[in-house]
């Protein structure tokens, strides 16, 4: 289904002006928009911003990059004044941190750029951003539009490392992520996925949440006859299928429509489903946040009746949300028994990420100790 387009109106020059207003997240159109440009300085910019109204760029593009920059470092300031609250546990911190990111994120989204109707942009010094915006939102069809700089400038970083792609050793090639596409920056998971001792069946493997198709290709690359990645969401399908293509992987790996696991069994069941139990607050956090561990409980308790007789099942996922308070160990475990499972080894390993050795992060004391594993389970024997 499409999304709905909506609208925003305000004044400008004595006149009521309309377009179509563009927020990845979902937010509604602002109600009040103030005109500003290049006399404007980041004080002058903060304070609009600050006190909850938008602010609408009529000024140099080159310009406005380098106002976002230093209001940029104006909000770390100012939010990192706010830590060192009392909080009484992990999850508090956790809870804290994310709180203060939103209000951060809220507030620099407030810096809205006009986009023309065939994404072109009606400042001076503008960049060419067209290929970037068809990417993210498809072809143009005549209609102007406001957008959040903030939110332009992640399309445009998009579209770089869609061009370039990560680079990535398992799959002998780079993966291209697209936008709204979680990027496979993050190496452990992906080295575990390709040295984890393979079923002696290797005809067939589901990889189930495939985004960019990074585990399907790995599986490939090791040599399963046979790779069915599912996803749901339509850019995740078309990254996957495009990633596949552009490795000579498309004879091996089925990219299909799926809410989890396509039809039949397989003698290996992969999935790495987002780590922490929270509410994604933007459509690409649903590769971090899995509201009520939706998708790791819907892996875990379908993942028997998906397995080929003798067949495993890989759960690479984080202890993270263990050490935030947000999951028990026990919890994860008393799921996989009750979805008639049994865990036959677990591979371990360290996050290599800058945030783990960042004693500046409010959740370091967590993401020091974190650990991610790949849990191999299979189906229980059958009582009697």
């Amino acid at each position: 289904m499409a999304a709905q387009i909506q609208l925003i109106d305000w004044q400008e020059a004595g006149r009521s002006l309309s377009a179509r207003w563009r927020s990845e997240a979902g937010l509604p159109p602002p109600a009040d928009v103030e005109i500003g440009g290049d006399r404007l300085g980041v004080e002058d910019v903060w304070a609009v911003l600050a006190a909850g109204r938008h602010l609408l760029w009529r000024g140099d593009w080159v310009h406005a990059r380098h106002l976002l920059q230093a209001l940029t470092r104006r909000a770390d300031r100012h939010f990192a004044a706010t830590r060192g609250w009392p909080e009484t546990s992990p999850g508090e911190a956790f809870a804290r941190h994310r709180q203060r990111q939103g209000e951060r994120a809220a507030l620099l989204g407030r810096l809205l750029v006009p986009v023309n109707g065939n994404y072109k942009l009606p400042l001076r010094r503008a960049q060419d951003v067209r290929q970037a915006c068809c990417e993210a939102w498809g072809e143009p069809d005549g209609a102007a539009s406001l957008v959040s700089l903030r939110e332009l400038l992640a399309v445009v970083s998009a579209h770089e490392w869609r061009k370039k792609g990560v680079p990535v050793p398992a799959v002998q090639g780079r993966i291209h992520p697209h936008y709204g596409v979680f990027s496979p920056v993050r190496g452990e998971y992906v080295d575990l996925v390709a040295q984890a001792p393979l079923p002696a069946d290797g005809a067939l493997a589901f990889d189930i949440g495939t985004g960019s198709g990074v585990l399907a290709a790995v599986l490939a690359r090791r040599g399963v006859a046979r790779v069915v990645a599912t996803d749901q969401d339509s850019r995740a399908l078309a990254c996957a299928r495009e990633n596949v293509e552009r490795l000579g992987l498309a004879a091996q790996v089925e990219v299909v429509a799926a809410d989890l696991f396509p039809a039949g069994r397989a003698p290996l069941v992969v999935c790495n489903p987002p780590w922490l139990p929270a509410q994604p607050s933007a459509p690409i956090e649903y590769a971090v946040y899995d509201p009520d561990s939706r998708m790791l409980r819907g892996f875990l308790s379908g993942l028997a009746a998906h397995l080929a007789p003798g067949g495993e099942g890989w759960l690479i996922i984080s202890d993270l949300a263990e050490h935030l308070g947000l999951r028990s160990r026990q919890q994860l475990l008393d799921w996989i028994a009750a979805a008639g499972l049994i865990v036959r080894g677990r591979l371990d390993t360290t996050p290599r990420h800058g945030k783990a050795s960042d004693r500046g992060d409010p959740l370091h004391a967590a993401r020091a100790a974190e650990i991610t594993s790949l849990w191999r389970l299979g189906a229980a024997p059958a009582v009697g």
